[in-house]
């Protein structure tokens, strides 16, 4: 999926800038995760940011083997504290370039160290979007996190059951539609997502 390393903390900024931006107003408000409200995508930010910074790290044990499916994530009190620090602890795993080599694993799944780091970028820059559209905030991910994100989601496409993406249907999107859309359409989210009124 990726041959090279990347710089995983422009993203992980991106983020967290974002959460800085929710307020406990936003915490029952829906996502485009269908099961999700605001407060359970940020749980979700928070437990995947601390699996991948373990997986970049090879420090393999309880929080790399859990299914993201689980349980219903959800945020405790400290979450304003706890995700900008494990954000940056995640970018920091990453910048090693050993994070890209030999095997890791994450979710349960043992997966070569790039594609590792393809799926930590894929999710950072989703999961951004995500989190931008439920809480009504511009959103410009990082340039080249979102090339590794839509490679990888293109790839799992082309790989898996026929319009399947990983997270559900693949959504079509035009091909001249910005690559922010088209990594959005793979990801099975429809791009025009807007937040109830």
């Amino acid at each position: 999926m990726t041959d090279t390393t990347l710089d995983l903390g422009p993203q992980t900024l991106v983020v967290a800038r974002l959460a800085e931006a929710v307020t406990d107003a936003h915490l029952a408000d829906p996502t485009p995760c269908p099961r999700y409200a605001v407060r359970h995508l940020l749980g979700h930010l928070l437990g995947l940011a601390v699996a991948f910074r373990d997986a970049g790290r090879k420090d393999l044990g309880a929080t790399t083997d859990t299914s993201p499916d689980a349980a219903l994530p959800d945020i405790g009190p400290g979450w304003r504290e706890d995700l900008p620090k494990v954000l940056d602890e995640l970018a920091g795993a990453w910048r090693d370039p050993a994070a890209w080599t030999g095997t890791t694993r994450a979710g349960g799944v043992d997966l070569p160290g790039g594609v590792a780091g393809a799926v930590t970028a894929d999710e950072l820059v989703v999961h951004g979007w995500d989190l931008a559209r439920a809480t009504g905030q511009p959103y410009t991910p990082d340039p080249a996190a979102l090339e590794a994100a839509h490679g990888f989601l293109l790839a799992a496409a082309q790989e898996g059951e026929r319009g399947e993406g990983i997270f559900g249907p693949v959504v079509p999107v035009p091909s001249g539609a910005p690559l922010l859309d088209r990594t959005i359409g793979l990801s099975g989210r429809d791009p025009g997502w807007t937040r109830p009124a």
